[in-house]
């Protein structure tokens, strides 16, 4: 069985397995406890913490340990905007502190409401995340479109800023379509406004540089790199008025309570490691080997269509659809010789809608359900003509009912 989604998970790299698994034994302790075990745990917080913060190019304090990428996300995204929401009212406020934050009050103040700017593309926790800030806070939310190939135009960015803007979130490449954006021409226009701004850099770890994006807030998830799922890192800077998501014992600097996972964070910090110093050849081997895939697959099935942008994608992705069959009926026909794929995020799974981000790009909704998702390890170093011809195979016995 070949596994080609890896843009959901990835398996734990041995060398990662292997720095966790005394924080999982007898390195056990609780980094909060003042007697030697626990400052043993600490020491070794520590150590990941500085080590993921060089590979981020970021102060030590920037980083805040998570549970993923979509507690990043909610974090940066609410804790910025609600932070900022929280210092109009009152200026001398100090961050994380527990908030008297009335939210019905929004509707009655006379200022226009925080506002806060996102794509059409992204991920559902930054949607949702939005879409929580909107119903519950009152803000206001601008969903910048796309084009056909999934890029956001800066001057649309610069256009949408208001003086009451507080957050700009957008994903550093598109975990559907691989499509990545020009990160120094969107940040370039956030500084120039001087407004935050977040990249969901879930997908781009380990594929693309992470330091000097311009970014002022970045996530990042573990299980996309070879660490386990369960740990992520948001990196904010401290200057940045950023309100609590989770409350509780004023771990992570008072931005994120609840007891830290070591273990999770040693791995993350090795896997974040090796995923660096790996990235440059990794990407140029995948990526040959992705542009060999998706010209094979384009020739062989008249039909099908490469969704993003033709070129500036992640060297690990390769998205089709394949007009008139049933993405779902491919991907079950993919597997039964042999090839393990997905028609998109794994976190809209079971969905029977289409693809928000195929239809943000252009894409009717009939087509969009035919959307089926190629995504290679970092490793990856296997020929995939036999994978385009599975793909050719599957599309055409789809298509005859066989």
């Amino acid at each position: 069985m070949l596994y080609l989604d890896h843009a959901a998970t990835t398996p734990v790299r041995p060398e990662v397995l292997e720095a966790m698994l005394p924080y999982l034994t007898d390195r056990f302790g609780n980094p909060s406890s003042h007697h030697t075990v626990g400052e043993a745990a600490a020491s070794a917080l520590a150590d990941a913490r500085a080590r993921v913060a060089d590979v981020l190019g970021v102060r030590a304090s920037d980083v805040v340990f998570t549970s993923g990428g979509t507690e990043a996300d909610n974090l940066a995204i609410k804790g910025l905007a609600i932070g900022a929401l929280l210092r109009r009212r009152d200026p001398r406020r100090a961050l994380g502190t527990p908030s008297a934050l009335n939210t019905s009050s929004t509707a009655g103040m006379t200022e226009p409401p925080v506002h806060v700017i996102t794509t059409a593309i992204e991920h559902e926790a930054v949607l949702a995340s939005c879409d929580y800030l909107e119903r519950v806070h009152g803000m206001a939310v601008t969903r910048l479109a796309v084009d056909a190939t999934g890029t956001v135009s800066p001057d649309n960015l610069a256009a949408a800023i208001r003086p009451e803007t507080a957050v700009v979130s957008i994903g550093y490449a598109n975990n559907e379509v691989g499509t990545v954006q020009d990160v120094a021409a969107l940040s370039a226009v956030t500084a120039a406004a001087r407004v935050p701004l977040h990249l969901d850099a879930v997908q781009a770890a380990g594929w693309l540089p992470l330091r000097g994006t311009g970014a002022d807030a970045l996530s990042i998830a573990g299980h996309k790199l070879g660490a386990p799922a369960g740990i992520g890192v948001l990196a904010v800077g401290s200057r940045l008025p950023l309100e609590p998501v989770l409350h509780g014992g004023g771990q992570e600097r008072d931005r994120r309570s609840g007891t830290e996972n070591v273990a999770g964070a040693v791995g993350l910090a090795v896997a974040l490691e090796r995923a660096e110093a790996e990235r440059a050849e990794a990407s140029a081997r995948v990526g040959a080997l992705r542009d060999r895939f998706a010209r094979r697959v384009l020739s062989l099935v008249p039909t099908a269509r490469l969704t993003g942008h033709p070129t500036r994608r992640l060297p690990g992705t390769a998205s089709f659809t394949f007009a008139d069959t049933s993405g779902e009926a491919v991907l079950l026909e993919l597997e039964r010789r042999g090839v393990v794929t997905s028609s998109g995020s794994a976190c809209a799974a079971g969905s029977d809608e289409p693809s928000h981000v195929l239809l943000a790009c252009g894409i009717d909704p009939a087509t969009a359900q035919t959307a089926v998702r190629f995504t290679f390890a970092h490793g990856h170093t296997a020929d995939l003509d036999p994978v385009a011809d599975a793909v050719a195979a599957a599309v055409a016995a789809v298509r005859s009912g066989a």
